[in-house]
Parts: C-alpha cells; sequence; structure tokens
C-alpha cells in the first residue's frame, strides 16, 4: 500500500461499504510514474470464511502497475441484521449493519 498515491489515508465513509471499484476523489496520483490515470483491480478474489463473504483485490495504476492499495470488504447476516464492513487505503473504511426484517426494530424504538 502506498501513502503518497492518496489524498487521505483510510478516509472515514461512514455507511458506504464497496465489494467493487475505486474512490477516484482520493486518488492524487501514482507515486511511482506521476500520473492519475485510471485504477485498474488486480487479483480480485472472494471467499467465504466463518460464514463470513470476504472480497479482496488490489488497486493498481494502470500505467505502471503500481500497488496503491490492498482493498476488503466484508458481509455476514449475524442475528437478523446484513453487517458490511470495508476496509482500504484509497476507498477508506466503512460500516454498515441493515435489519433484514421489512421494518429494523432499532427504527422503531427510536421513534418512543
Amino acid at each position: 500500500m502506498c501513502q503518497n498515491c492518496v489524498n487521505n489515508v483510510f478516509p472515514d465513509r461512514g455507511h458506504t461499504c464497496l465489494e467493487s471499484g475505486s474512490y477516484l476523489m482520493n486518488f492524487a496520483s501514482c507515486a511511482q510514474c506521476n500520473k492519475k490515470e485510471l485504477i485498474k483491480i488486480h487479483n480480485k478474489e472472494e471467499r467465504e470464511e466463518e460464514q463470513e463473504q470476504v472480497i479482496t483485490y488490489q488497486h493498481l495504476c494502470q500505467n505502471c502497475d503500481h500497488v496503491i492499495a490492498e482493498h476488503e470488504y466484508r458481509f455476514c447476516v449475524e442475528e437478523g441484521y446484513q453487517e458490511y464492513q470495508m476496509t482500504c487505503l484509497l476507498c477508506g473504511s466503512g460500516e454498515d449493519s441493515i435489519s433484514v426484517l421489512p421494518d429494523d426494530p432499532r427504527k422503531e424504538m427510536d421513534l418512543f
């Protein structure tokens, strides 16, 4: 991972969790070739770990194949909620939790 390629290291993305793609607004330029080309996805892997879906891949400079960042996305269903997590130097850190029920019990509790 290359901290010199990004504007902000692991930016806080709140509830945003990307299972594919790149956060181009955080890409400064490639520290190796100094170009700001499109970013390509490399070595994408999907696997299951203890009932959790894990997707990992590398962000590479399209011009020189310099590794900009390692991206990890996790998804699981736990206690009636879909749990999402993302960690990436380029795309940032984010997590979200969504009820599998039509009406989220946590939101109903906020009304009272």
